[in-house]
């Protein structure tokens, strides 16, 4: 069975080298949906998959770091990359560059990572990340399963080379959410939410 959620934000980015003009020359943003789907063949102890409820915490954060933030490709021009910072209060510096494809990797990575490290109360079982859905518009999207991830052809994505301004960190509910990732702590699920 799969479960699927929606997660919505308004992001800004220029995708360098890519065949539209406008879309490799100047900045834009676009109103994302992110759809965050996890299968099993299991029901937990409210006979569910996994509780729509859980996924409105860390994972709702790691998805809404990019909402009103531009994101930048650590490739991209050096002082391009200083001057966003320096104007944006809320940026996020990728080690890709940021096309829908991308993001739809990235947030599979950064919700794998997670859910991976997560220790489970409520009976839950075989429960793992299907896919990540990115629409960047109402009539196009990406989707990214685990080997599109873990393919290197597509760029290499790591943890430490993920960076989140100061004003995306202070509006994680849990501020060391992503050092803890990064230190691979286990992170336990409420009791009830």
């Amino acid at each position: 069975m799969i479960i699927r959620k929606l997660f919505k934000f308004e992001n800004a980015h220029i995708v360098r080298g890519c065949s539209s003009v406008k879309c490799r020359s100047s900045v834009h943003g676009h109103s994302y949906k992110v759809e965050v789907l996890f299968e099993s063949n299991y029901l937990d102890n409210g006979q569910m998959v996994y509780d729509f409820g859980l996924m409105k915490q860390n994972i709702k954060d790691l998805v809404e770091s990019f909402d009103h933030a531009i994101t930048l490709w650590s490739g991209d021009n050096p002082e391009y990359i200083a001057d966003m910072k320096k104007h944006s209060d809320r940026w996020v510096e990728l080690p890709v560059s940021p096309s829908a494809e991308q993001f739809s990797r990235v947030i599979f990575f950064l919700i794998d990572k997670l859910f991976g490290l997560t220790k489970t109360k409520n009976g839950e079982k075989k429960v793992q990340l299907h896919s990540v859905i990115v629409h960047e518009t109402d009539t196009g999207y990406a989707q990214a399963f685990r080997e599109d991830v873990y393919n290197q052809q597509m760029g290499i994505i790591e943890l430490e080379k993920i960076a989140f301004s100061d004003a995306v960190v202070e509006s994680f509910n849990d501020t060391a959410l992503f050092e803890k990732l990064k230190d691979g702590e286990e992170f336990i699920n409420p009791e009830s939410v």
